[in-house]
């Protein structure tokens, strides 16, 4: 009975749903009321008016950025001129997340002096192969991650398989464990690991726990980080949900890392809620991957984590006391890029090392994602490696989470098997996992879905690995995955209820929004 008060408790009052609902209706309500009076005034407001529309047109038609967004902000200029005009001013000129993204860029530039790159495991790198060093290169300058070896990886080809290990690593935990994650949610799986986070506070171990500010939606109630700081675990939320409309919320941290002591690092798809480990069942089985990184890749995550945690803070950490320590090392296994995602400058450093995975691969591309919902230049780099005789291959749900956006998917469908894409849909469920292996080389496990939500919206990250034993791990799963797949065909679209097909056209119109 407590349980089920809980949880009806969180979502409609600690987690405030009702109240932000209407606060962000009465905000769009009082934007249009002041347009419409306006507008009937004056003659002289409506050629106001009409001057700011060709203005917003002509600086979105010359701002650099996907053609996509700017599309999609054509619709609303085309059918409401000064009203869209308006909206895209409010959303341009949004000061809180303009300061986050330069909080964010002091952050890298401060962290920068913590991970310099062993140039002794470049030039090897580059040694064994050119191109990767060359990516290396890029990886290094755009994205703060330098390339890391004597770093043993474990692949895990399900969060069950994931949690037994995580609950062990957090047990052996002596000076901190630090947790991000996008989802955390009551149940087997967090409870388990809280119960481990209030023994090691206890122990004098330093505990940090940052989540989503969705998760008040929800998930958990708004007060949340204090009861945990009542047991000796820092907590914070980023960007919790208010009743005030900010594109800022659109931004959400989908990150997922646990760093213990700056040795060990997971990451992957899996949140901290039990459908993640198949001990609540929502959508069938619940396919996803994760890595564990026992090593000097660690560190990156250790550091990936601080950044997020400070943005909130008035002062700089001194990180040295994270360190991972120099005479912490694992025999040498290949390299391992672990890298991270921001939604905010010109890089979109998850679509470009997916991007480079295709470009340069020589047999194969092996994906698994939820979803797929894709910009033109990922839809030509997919299709011209299948044209080029790469075995491109993609694993997606049967079983979908969100119907709009597998609604969504299905309308590329047909397009890329034309090009000889080949698509399987898991049978008895739904695959959360976010996979690229190529080549038996090439391998990415991370948090990076296949969509615009993680290729330009959101915080993520992942590990890059090359020449890592554990590759050949990666493929396994996806071979036995693909045993319990259905293969889609062509026609299989038409076979779809139409209002299906109508909605998913309907909505790729509005696609970079999702």
């Amino acid at each position: 009975m407590k349980k089920k008060g809980m949880k009806g408790v969180k979502t409609i009052i600690f987690g405030r749903t009702l109240i932000v609902v209407f606060a962000f209706l009465v905000q769009f309500a009082l934007l249009t009321a002041i347009y419409i009076w306006l507008r009937e005034y004056s003659y002289i407001f409506y050629l106001i008016f009409i001057v700011l529309s060709v203005s917003v047109v002509l600086h979105l038609f010359n701002s650099s950025g996907s053609p996509e967004f700017k599309l999609v902000w054509m619709l609303p200029l085309i059918i409401f001129p000064v009203f869209g005009a308006l909206f895209y001013l409010y959303v341009y000129t949004q000061l809180g997340t303009k300061m986050l993204f330069r909080r964010l860029r002091f952050l890298s530039g401060y962290t920068k002096q913590y991970v310099p790159q062993n140039m002794q495991v470049k030039a090897r790198l580059k040694e064994r192969n050119p191109q990767m060093g060359h990516f290396a290169d890029y990886m290094e300058e755009y994205d703060n991650s330098p390339v890391y070896d004597h770093t043993q990886v474990t692949y895990y080809p399900l969060g069950d398989d994931q949690f037994v290990d995580m609950l062990e690593e957090l047990k052996k935990a002596e000076k901190f464990i630090f947790l991000e994650f996008f989802i955390v949610e009551e149940g087997e799986m967090w409870n388990s690991i809280l119960d481990i986070l209030k023994e090691k506070a206890k122990a004098g171990v330093e505990v940090r726990v940052m989540y989503d500010g969705m998760c008040v939606l929800a998930l958990l109630p708004y007060f949340y980080p204090k009861v945990l700081q009542a047991q000796g675990i820092q907590c914070k939320m980023f960007a919790p949900i208010r009743p005030v409309f900010s594109t800022y919320y659109n931004n959400r941290d989908h990150r997922k890392i646990m760093v213990i002591d700056g040795k060990v690092a997971f990451t992957g798809g899996t949140n901290l809620a039990d459908e993640y480990i198949n001990r609540k069942v929502r959508f069938g089985h619940w396919k996803d991957t994760a890595v564990r990184l026992k090593g000097k890749a660690a560190e990156r995550f250790t550091y990936m984590f601080l950044e997020m945690w400070n943005v909130t803070e008035m002062k700089e950490e001194h990180y040295l006391r994270y360190k991972t320590p120099e005479n912490f090392s694992m025999p040498n296994d290949g390299f391992v890029i672990p890298y991270e995602v921001s939604p905010y400058g010109k890089e979109r450093v998850g679509k470009k090392v997916y991007l480079d995975i295709l470009n340069t691969a020589e047999k194969y591309v092996h994906i698994m994602t939820p979803y797929l919902i894709l910009d033109y230049e990922m839809i030509m780099a997919l299709t011209y490696a299948a044209k080029r005789g790469i075995d491109v291959a993609i694993i997606m749900p049967h079983i979908p989470d969100k119907i709009y956006a597998f609604a969504v998917a299905k309308t590329y469908y047909n397009e890329l098997l034309d090009a000889g894409v080949k698509i399987y849909e898991y049978e008895p469920g739904f695959v959360h996992a976010k996979v690229f292996v190529s080549d038996d080389t090439k391998a990415v496990v991370g948090t990076i879905n296949l969509d615009y939500r993680s290729l330009f919206h959101h915080f993520e990250c992942g590990a890059l690995l090359y020449e890592n034993s554990q590759i050949a791990a990666v493929e396994e799963d996806f071979r036995n995955t693909l045993k319990k797949c259905i293969k889609i065909k062509a026609g299989d679209y038409q076979k779809q209820k139409l209002y299906m097909r109508v909605i998913g056209k309907v909505l790729r119109m509005f696609a970079p929004l999702m």
